[in-house]
């Protein structure tokens, strides 16, 4: 078969995909997450907070998919990736499937029995599913700018020699935790706006207000942090972008300020930063001012602005090693073979249309506010 994108260009092709894939997780999953972690906060009965969960209980589950879809990108484009990633954050990894199966058991037996007690443990499952998911992908992203512990032996063997969960939970990766926490949480925030009225709105709004501010400070002092604190890496040996995937060919070395190299390098990508400070604080004034759609976006543009910081200012690493630089994991030597990027590509363009159309088609149809009076009238029928 003639593949008509050289190896250099369907890595790239595919460093974008993850990207994509990783924000589109973040902006469609991310404000059932949101909504959930602000459950016990933005409903204060039981209609109120059935209210909230039924504005996502349509959704949640077809949002799952760009999960699933990163995951899988990662496993077939990047599998030396998705080796490492798994070693290194296994615990975490299964912290975040435990508190994922509390998910879809909270949305079907929280009314299932007509029990006060009952009903309160499944809303504070449904908000440790939000939460624990959003501080774990924040710290494993923190962790990444820091390095992680593995090396690769001569036969390409990659071995992991960290000391598990409480290592990941270092300064920095809690402070990725709870950048991803709050940006997600007021992302949430913003969608209830959009999505209910009354009592739950005007808190939802209030917390959108004061959750755009504090993803702004709280980005900002990521940055400063990752500026002033943290060294980068950077390749010094010749480049080879169309090679074969062997992590070993290379040398690297540990930098300060080598994370902002791209910007200076390439000072368009200064958008990324820019929207990540920006947006928020857009999103913030637009849900003061009542204008819940316009802060819907502005808040999925700062998602949008904040992982693309992150991926440039990796670019092109993927999973650095603070152990074995050399050893760290690029686009240019992590990659599967060129026919395999190739054939994955053919069937993303096929199925990612269809994906994205049957999601517009159910937000179409699923339109509209959830209201008390909506969920007393049909209580039987909804969640």
């Amino acid at each position: 078969m003639s593949i008509p994108f050289d190896y250099q260009t369907l890595r790239v092709i595919w460093w974008l995909f993850l990207g994509v894939l990783l924000i589109g997780f973040a902006v469609m999953d991310g404000f059932d997450l949101g909504t959930a972690m602000l459950l016990p906060f933005v409903a204060k009965g039981d209609t109120e907070r059935r209210v909230a969960i039924n504005a996502i209980g349509p959704f949640w589950e077809g949002n799952q998919v760009w999960f699933i879809l990163g995951g899988g990108a990662v496993f077939a484009a990047w599998p030396p990736v998705y080796a490492a990633s798994f070693s290194g954050f296994y615990i975490a990894m299964f912290l975040v499937l435990a508190v994922l199966i509390l998910r879809p058991v909270g949305f079907e037996f929280r009314n299932k029995v007509p029990d006060a007690r009952w009903r309160t443990f499944w809303d504070y499952a449904l908000f440790a599913g939000g939460l624990v998911p959003s501080v774990v992908f924040g710290v494993a992203f923190g962790n990444l700018l820091q390095g992680v512990p593995f090396r690769i032996d001569a036969d390409l063997r990659l071995f992991y020699e960290g000391s598990g969960l409480w290592e990941l939970l270092n300064p920095f990766g809690l402070l990725s935790g709870l950048v991803s926490a709050v940006m997600l949480a007021t992302h949430g925030a913003n969608y209830l706006t959009l999505r209910t009225d009354g009592a739950v709105r005007e808190r939802a709004r209030f917390f959108a207000m004061l959750g755009g501010l504090a993803t702004f400070a709280l980005f900002a002092i990521a940055g400063l942090w990752l500026w002033r604190g943290i060294d980068g890496y950077a390749i010094t040996s010749a480049i080879i972008t169309d090679g074969p995937s062997n992590p070993l060919l290379k040398t690297v070395v540990r930098q300060p300020g080598a994370w902002l190299a791209n910007y200076a390098a390439h000072p368009w990508t200064m958008i990324a930063p820019a929207l990540g400070l920006l947006a928020p604080l857009a999103a913030a004034y637009c849900s003061r001012s009542g204008r819940s759609g316009f802060a819907f976006i502005a808040s999925a543009l700062g998602i949008f602005g904040i992982i693309a910081t992150a991926g440039v200012s990796l670019f092109p690493f993927l999973m650095p090693s603070d152990i074995a630089p050399g050893a760290s994991l690029t686009v240019w030597d992590a990659s599967s073979s060129r026919m395999t990027l190739f054939v994955m590509l053919l069937a993303t363009l096929i199925f990612l249309p269809i994906v994205l159309v049957y999601t517009a088609i159910v937000y179409r149809a699923l339109r509209g506010v959830v209201t008390a009076t909506l969920i007393e009238k049909n209580s039987a029928k909804l969640y």
